[in-house]
């Protein structure tokens, strides 16, 4: 269940349209939203594009007001708006202290507000993460809640909350320690 103040304002059959996405593919969501007036949340392991429509399947089948971070180049005319409607703010990579600076703006406007991202920054395997979300987390003071994407299980699992300790480098090594558990579509590219 979605905490009331992080619930989005969508209809019945968005909800239905969500759940039905993930029937069909034999996927299911395990655990619950925590009730926190604002959340960072991050998603992993991303190696397919898969993950967006699982994501955004889970997204409308659990009814969350979730803001979620994704490159401008995918915000095509033509479904820019539709990228919008589910949540999508198309980010410049190039210019990461601009995302920061705009995702606190906007948190400061909208109480009860949930965003999302893969840590990562990319389907591709690099060898570190970025930092930009721990920098987010900092700037809106909040918590990260971690969320695996299990292909083998075909599970979205809402899992824990992770307080960063300010130090970027000991986060980052924790996390990816923590998402080990999950393995993506493709797990060579994680």
């Amino acid at each position: 269940m979605t905490p009331v103040h992080l619930r989005a304002n969508r209809s019945a059959f968005a909800m239905w349209f969500g759940r039905s996405v993930l029937r069909v593919f034999g996927w299911h969501i395990e655990g619950e939203i925590p009730n926190h007036e604002r959340i960072l949340i991050i998603g992993a392991p991303h190696t397919s594009n898969w993950d967006f429509v699982y994501a955004m399947a889970a997204i409308l089948a659990i009814n969350i007001k979730l803001r979620w971070l994704g490159k401008h180049t995918i915000f095509m005319p033509g479904v820019r708006w539709f990228m919008e409607w589910l949540g999508g703010i198309p980010v410049n990579r190039g210019q990461p202290e601009s995302i920061v600076d705009n995702v606190a703006r906007l948190v400061a406007k909208d109480k009860g507000l949930v965003i999302g991202l893969a840590p990562e920054g990319t389907r591709k395997k690099v060898k570190t993460w970025k930092t930009g979300f721990l920098r987010i987390a900092e700037a809106i003071d909040c918590k990260i809640f971690l969320i695996g994407l299990d292909f083998p299980g075909k599970r979205i699992v809402l899992d824990q909350m992770f307080e960063p300790t300010g130090d970027h480098d000991a986060d980052i090594a924790a996390l990816q320690a923590f998402y080990g558990r999950y393995e993506g579509k493709y797990p060579d590219q994680f």
